[in-house]
């Protein structure tokens, strides 16, 4: 896989933790099956996201925050990318814009499995 931050490794357990292509009926459920998404909290009026759910695959989100971290401070991939993470590290903090460049890593993944395709970063931000 051809993603920013993505190596043997980190391609691996995200191939490995998916296990077919076709698991998912859209390539957005794959950030949540990986358990970085928020969790939802809902009891009469309240409603509120808490922290992210952590299910699925422990190394493989490992793997992908590590490529998200890296493309943060290491300055892999293009400048829209990181723009994009930058901008929500100064809304939520640095550590909650890495979680979220991992899920859309994640999504994008499985997306370039699924299709086939190399990556291409005018499509992701």
């Amino acid at each position: 896989m051809t993603a920013p931050g993505v190596g043997p490794i980190t391609a691996m357990a995200v191939t490995a933790a998916f296990d077919d292509a076709e698991r998912f009926n859209r390539s957005s459920s794959a950030g949540a099956y990986l358990g970085l998404t928020p969790r939802r909290y809902e009891s009469g009026e309240i409603s509120r996201n808490g922290r992210i759910s952590k299910s699925g695959d422990r190394f493989a989100r490992k793997c992908l925050y590590e490529a998200a971290n890296a493309i943060l401070s290491r300055k892999l991939g293009g400048p829209r990318l990181r723009e994009w993470a930058q901008a929500i590290a100064g809304r939520t903090g640095p550590r909650k814009a890495k979680v979220a460049l991992a899920r859309k890593l994640a999504v994008t993944l499985h997306a370039m499995w699924c299709t086939n395709t190399a990556f291409r970063e005018a499509a992701m931000a």
